[in-house]
């Protein structure tokens, strides 16, 4: 269907090669970030008082568009790039696409304002779940796709360094239980309320509302605040590795996209338009690409010069 494809064309994140379709994204990042405007000065109650049906408009305006938007896509899925190469039926492939992330924030973004019409509640508290329309830009930003990336690829990575976080966490709370119980029952009543002086005293926060008393608690105190350092700083050291070699995969990749466009160091006709294409859809900023290209052509004039030598 031509309607369909073209709706696919306009909703699917326009890049630098191809304009046409900029301003869809530019309005909606627009309307994301105005709702996240309305909903922090919602939450002044004089202004949320004195204007609060304009707020209610807004937020009835936002919604339908995103509802729309939320439908649509699920409607017109099917003619994108990446999944008209996807085996199964049209209907498959909208299943897999709302059980995607981006289609799940999408449904949390719109779902508390439905929820009102059929739960009986004080629902203001589900103002929050708004903010997750902020996720919603993680379709435009390829940094944040990039990011995206680097969690699902280290998934495994961080589950294992944040288990032996809470491994020693639980073992200092049982520990802190049976030195402190005694002396401050208040405090250490239990091992789950002595998981909070350690959660703390792990992440090196150090509120100062929970204190060891006893020497034996203050020198456990020390030594579970050192290793706390070492492993509190493990999953930043992973995320860190995983960004680097990302961003070196993607400079790799069309590095070797930039060796296939030349033949004896001339660029091919038709390789401009594909080049730039990968280098927005990667990330790679316009001087990167341009010292790529001039060292790829140096280096094919120093071929050339060292064979009529």
């Amino acid at each position: 269907m031509l309607a369909r494809a073209t709706m696919a064309k306009w909703l699917e994140p326009s890049t630098e090669h191809d304009k046409r379709y900029l301003w869809v994204d530019i309005a909606l990042i627009l309307l994301i970030g105005l709702n996240i405007i309305a909903l922090i000065l919602q939450s002044i109650e004089s202004l949320d008082q004195a204007y609060h049906a304009y707020f209610f408009y807004f937020e009835l305006f936002s919604i339908t568009v995103f509802t729309l938007e939320y439908g649509t896509r699920i409607w017109s899925i099917v003619d994108a790039p990446e999944y008209q190469q996807q085996a199964g039926s049209n209907w498959q492939k909208r299943w897999r696409y709302i059980g995607s992330p981006m289609a799940i924030i999408d449904l949390l973004a719109i779902l508390p304002f439905y929820l009102g019409f059929f739960i009986q509640l004080d629902l203001r508290y589900l103002r929050v779940f708004r903010l997750l329309r902020v996720f919603k830009l993680t379709r435009y930003s390829r940094a944040m796709q990039l990011l995206m990336n680097v969690f699902k690829e280290e998934r495994f990575s961080l589950f294992a360094a944040f288990a032996v976080l809470f491994i020693i966490m639980l073992v200092a709370a049982c520990a802190m239980y049976s030195l402190e119980k005694d002396i401050q029952p208040e405090h250490f009543s239990s091992i789950p309320q002595a998981m909070w002086w350690a959660l703390v005293t792990l992440t090196t926060v150090g509120y100062g509302d929970v204190t060891p008393v006893t020497d034996l608690g203050k020198l456990f105190g020390g030594l579970i605040t050192i290793v706390g350092i070492g492993m509190v700083a493990l999953p930043a050291g992973i995320l860190a590795s995983g960004f680097s070699e990302q961003l070196s995969r993607r400079r790799q990749f069309y590095q070797l996209a930039l060796d296939q466009a030349y033949q004896d160091g001339v660029l091919l006709p038709d390789a401009a338009p594909m080049l730039e294409k990968l280098r927005s859809e990667l990330g790679v900023s316009h001087t990167e690409a341009r010292i790529m290209q001039q060292l790829m052509e140096k280096r094919y004039q120093a071929m050339h010069a060292a064979d009529r030598d």
